[in-house]
């Protein structure tokens, strides 16, 4: 039984190998899920079944390759010495194509020129065929009135004849008339599809060919007209001759009034017509300026118009003359420029004045290739480039904002090479002490220096770009550059930087880093020449130019910056003062300085270390700007008229905040002041002060005045002052309690002080 089920098995598993070599991949599954719902080690022996089958098949697949092997390698070695005939063919081949293109160039434009001829004779047949049916009833109406009729005058129905003939005749003038109309309706619609045209072929060339002749150009135009008859198109289908243009009635009108002797009424109606369209052609829609489709449309349209009467001024004689199409196109350009220059004005997008810009041009270039002058529109063109510039400077002043609102006013950190390098390629930046640290480093400036330099380039580019095509020279362009930049260094960056200064949260550390940033864009100034001179290759040494004036602009920044600072550094200390709580009736000194003093010291200390940064004069200014201005409000404090009385132990508090000042400004907490100069900044204090703390009266009177005076600095005002405040007025706990104590001579002796120093001042009253 068991023999049984192994055979069954094994004709199962066959049956099973069978199914996956002939069935699709994914059908598969299904026929391998069977071998494990069979017997418990069905699957064993089919995988090794299957392992049989597979060594088979390698087997097979081997003697196959051996056996074809032979015939692979030659068929290799004969493809490999096809291969050099095969490239020399394929020279041939491209050789033979080049001259066949060569040969067959002249045979196209013969080809396309017996077509536009075989177009214009079609049209011509058209209307002559037309034409001649009137011409012939004219000619035969002639015959009956001069010859045919007065035969047979004597007959009635002759009169009758001879008295309809004038009314045929004004029919007939009727009908060319109307003709006419319908012409002078259909140009009306058609001119911007004409214009389109023409202004397309001048815009295709533009890149490559100089405007064409006025001859060349009205080959052109007869192509536009003839390929929009023949139905040939340009990048899409154009309507046909009969939907589009067609001057016939225009000619056959003419004649027919010519004939009939009334030629002046005709061209009278002609040229009043065509003075009303346009008028209505040059007229612009209200919302004209707020897209470069409306502008497009308009110059269609005009284009169009003057096209239609350039070919009518030379296609007939005497309907039109230069002298009427010149003062249409004078009437026009009046009114061309007055309109571009109001719309113009209300634009505030730089991208669609440089739009209007481009359709100037190629408007201006169609049109003069046809004899009509445009010196006016290139005028123009140069007012509306100061409103583009004005534009692009209203953007970068958005710009430069951002990037100033963005930047973190802290070093740029370089980790790696890479980095160092992605800077260096956005900002010229050199420096050799920096280039020998090792990374990571800091470079000087924040990250706003490379970001406004990069934006002043793009600036630079986006100003060209309206100069291209003015037909300007390289010098004159390289001049709108520099003048160009110049605004935007001097007034917009300018502007903006004088904003950033002033702005709230802009500390004393942003200030710093500001100037720092400052010194460096200054420095890149001559970068930006080099920029413009690479550009249109006019270099200052050959040529005048107009230099930039970012020098001047970066350093009246710095120079606001540095009086802000020294504003903000003023403020500060005097934030500290308010905080200072004098007892100005303590017997004694606690024999230490006072917190806030200590507090305002360590803030100069720390903010002085950032200064080191700075160039050296203006820390140098800023920290003796400093300790004057804390002299100062010292000074202040203790004359202050409200505080009445001070004792001798607050005089002496007093003190050891202003030795503390001293050793601050002894501590050289910026680096190159020479001697004691920054000491001296508290001598008038330290001179007041000595003199109360050791009552050396008798010394300053005896020496006042003199050069060598140790009291010098001491006004007598000042000393007056302070001297009233420590006087015995409330008769309770004084410094001079002691004096009525001990020796009331002493009060005797401060009286007569006293006395003095009111003599001294009002000498020095009465002398001033």
């Amino acid at each position: 039984m068991a023999e049984n089920e192994s055979v069954e098995c094994i004709t199962e598993h066959e049956r099973i190998l069978q199914e996956i070599e002939s069935t699709d991949t994914a059908c598969v599954g299904p026929t391998l899920r069977s071998v494990y719902d069979d017997q418990p080690n069905a699957h064993k022996r089919f995988m090794e079944k299957l392992e049989v089958r597979i060594r088979n098949h390698d087997r097979e697949i081997e003697k196959m390759c051996n056996f074809h092997h032979q015939g692979f390698v030659d068929a290799i070695t004969e493809l490999l010495k096809v291969r050099a005939d095969a490239e020399k063919l394929m020279g041939q081949v491209t050789d033979t194509n080049r001259r066949l293109q060569d040969a067959g160039r002249e045979v196209t434009a013969q080809t396309e020129e017996v077509i536009r001829c075989r177009i214009q004779q079609r049209n011509m047949t058209t209307t002559v065929s037309v034409f001649l049916r009137h011409y012939a009833a004219l000619k035969t109406m002639e015959q009956l009135e001069k010859v045919f009729i007065p035969r047979v005058s004597r007959y009635r129905f002759c009169q009758i004849m001879a008295d309809n003939l004038p009314k045929l005749r004004e029919d007939i003038k009727d009908i060319s008339m109307s003709d006419l109309k319908d012409f002078l309706e259909s140009i009306r619609k058609h001119s911007d599809k004409i214009g389109e045209t023409a202004m397309k072929q001048v815009r295709d060339r533009s890149d490559c060919v100089v405007c064409p002749s006025q001859a060349q150009q009205h080959r052109t135009f007869n192509s536009v007209v003839q390929k929009q008859d023949s139905g040939m198109g340009y990048t899409k289908p154009v309507l046909t001759a009969q939907d589009l243009v067609d001057f016939s009635p225009v000619y056959r009108c003419l004649h027919i009034y010519t004939v009939l002797g009334d030629r002046e009424t005709f061209e009278n109606y002609y040229r009043k017509q065509r003075r009303k369209q346009a008028r209505l052609v040059l007229q612009p829609q209200s919302n004209m300026q707020e897209t470069v489709e409306g502008y497009r449309r308009y110059f269609n349209q005009i284009v169009g118009f003057f096209l239609v009467e350039d070919h009518v001024l030379h296609s007939t004689q005497g309907l039109l003359t230069r002298a009427f199409t010149d003062e249409l196109w004078n009437m026009a350009l009046s009114k061309i420029t007055a309109v571009l220059r109001t719309h113009s004005s209300y634009c505030s997008d730089p991208d669609l004045v440089l739009e209007l810009k481009n359709l100037i041009v190629i408007f201006a270039d169609t049109l003069q290739g046809y004899g009509y002058p445009v010196n006016r529109l290139f005028d123009l063109l140069y007012e509306i480039r100061d409103q583009y510039n004005e534009t692009l400077l209203k953007k970068w002043a958005l710009v430069f904002r951002e990037i100033f609102e963005l930047d973190n006013y802290s070093p740029i950190p370089v980790e790696t090479e890479e980095d160092y390098k992605s800077v260096i390629s956005r900002f010229p930046f050199h420096d050799a002490e920096i280039e020998k640290q090792d990374f990571p480093k800091k470079l000087p400036m924040s990250q706003s220096v490379p970001q406004i330099y990069v934006q002043v380039k793009e600036f630079i580019y986006a100003s060209l770009k309206f100069s291209e095509s003015l037909h300007r020279s390289w010098t004159e362009i390289d001049d709108m550059l520099r003048k160009s930049t110049n605004l935007l260094l001097t007034r917009t960056l300018s502007g903006c930087l004088q904003n950033l200064i002033k702005k709230p949260h802009i500390g004393l550390t942003e200030l710093v880093q500001i100037i720092i940033n400052t010194t460096h864009l200054e420095q890149a100034c001559k970068y930006l020449e080099d920029f413009i001179t690479n550009i249109t290759n006019i270099s200052p040494e050959t040529v005048h130019t107009t230099r930039l004036y970012g020098l001047s602009t970066f350093k009246d920044a710095r120079h606001a910056a540095e009086g802000e600072i020294y504003t903000k550094l003023n403020q500060k200390i005097d934030e500290f003062i308010q905080l200072a709580d004098y007892d100005w009736g303590m017997p004694e000194s606690d024999g230490q300085a006072s917190g806030y003093l200590m507090d305002l010291i360590n803030f100069l200390r720390s903010t002085f270390q950032v200064f080191t940064h700075l160039p050296g004069k203006v820390a140098q200014t800023a920290c003796m700007s400093a300790c004057k201005h804390l002299s100062t409000s010292l000074m202040q404090m203790l004359l202050d008229c409200e505080l009445k009385q001070i004792s001798m132990g607050a005089v002496q508090q007093f003190n050891l905040d202003v030795i503390q000042c001293e050793l601050f400004a002894s501590s050289e907490p910026v680096p190159g002041f020479q001697g004691d100069t920054l000491q001296l900044a508290f001598i008038d204090l330290r001179q007041l002060l000595d003199l109360f703390m050791v009552w050396d009266w008798s010394t300053y009177l005896a020496d006042y005045g003199q050069p060598t005076s140790k009291y010098l600095r001491v006004n007598p005002s000042t000393a007056l002052a302070l001297l009233e405040k420590m006087k015995d007025t409330s008769k309770k706990n004084n410094i001079f309690s002691q004096f009525r104590k001990n020796d009331r001579d002493k009060q005797k002796l401060i009286e007569t002080v006293v006395k003095q120093l009111r003599s001294l001042v009002n000498g020095m009253s009465q002398h001033s």
